[in-house]
């Protein structure tokens, strides 16, 4: 028999977490696309995939240290820490390619070709997966 009030208490948590995660990914979003040369809105409403996939990356490589982070903190004050520091780590982690390994890389998405945005993206989502590692007790 489930006990409502240890429900109660569950499912408020789970309530503040999940909103406390949308909005940690939303202001990443926010953040991240002013962080970048290009406008991904605009480069996506107009059907730019490559700009589809660079964003949806560094959302995923985002996404995944902060499902990390819920389940490892105690507190959400813990998790807006874990949650700053990852979306500080996949900022940087774009800013180094973009203007050490793969200068061209603003321009190629911005034409859309799909090699770079693959590229980028894979190093996003293999930077999310080693941050979400590390955050493991």
């Amino acid at each position: 028999m489930i006990d409502p009030h240890s429900f109660k208490a569950n499912a408020l948590a789970f309530l503040i977490a999940f909103v406390a995660a949308g909005v940690f990914t939303m202001l990443f979003k926010v953040i991240y696309q002013a962080a970048t040369p290009y406008n991904e809105h605009k480069l996506i409403r107009d059907g730019n995939v490559a700009a589809a996939v660079t964003l949806g990356a560094a959302l995923l490589g985002y996404i995944l240290p902060l499902a990390s982070a819920l389940e490892n903190t105690v507190s959400l004050i813990e998790f807006a820490a874990w949650a700053v520091l990852a979306g500080v780590i996949q900022i940087v982690t774009f800013t180094v390619v973009r203007r050490v390994v793969m200068r061209d890389l603003s321009d190629r998405v911005e034409r859309g070709e799909l090699a770079a945005a693959i590229y980028m993206g894979s190093i996003s989502i293999g930077v999310g997966l080693l941050n979400a590692a590390c955050m493991t007790s």
